[in-house]
């Protein structure tokens, strides 16, 4: 069984930054890939962002291409998404989720959440 934790989250006025942080314990974290999901307000939850347990690769909605960066330090169990120039549509419940494999393959391959953390981006 695996723990994530997420902090980071709060209001933001637009052109703004957050970093979001998530620590995972209970699970060898070196080991899988990591993702940042989002969920807003009436809409479906949004895979935005991937990481492999290397960090050889990652991947991004098209939609936070060149805003936000998602990264890991396998020493210390966390996985971290720093978000720039955030957006007004940027705001929802963000999750981190842990996959059941070491590569980045899709959404579906994430099996364990955190509680979640919120982000509002006023204009």
């Amino acid at each position: 069984q695996v723990q994530l934790v997420e902090s980071g989250g709060g209001l933001v006025q637009a052109g703004g930054s957050l970093r979001l942080s998530c620590a995972a314990s209970g699970r060898t974290f070196s080991s899988y890939a990591m993702g940042w999901f989002r969920q807003a307000p009436g809409k479906e939850r949004e895979f935005v962002a991937a990481i492999s347990c290397t960090a050889g690769s990652t991947y991004y909605v098209d939609s936070v291409k060149g805003r936000f960066t998602i990264s890991r330090d396998n020493a210390k169990n966390t996985v971290f998404l720093q978000m720039n120039n955030l957006k007004p549509e940027d705001t929802a419940d963000y999750y981190c989720a842990v996959s059941l494999y070491c590569h980045i393959g899709n959404s579906r391959d994430f099996a364990s959440w955190g509680q979640g953390t919120q982000v509002t981006v006023s204009s």
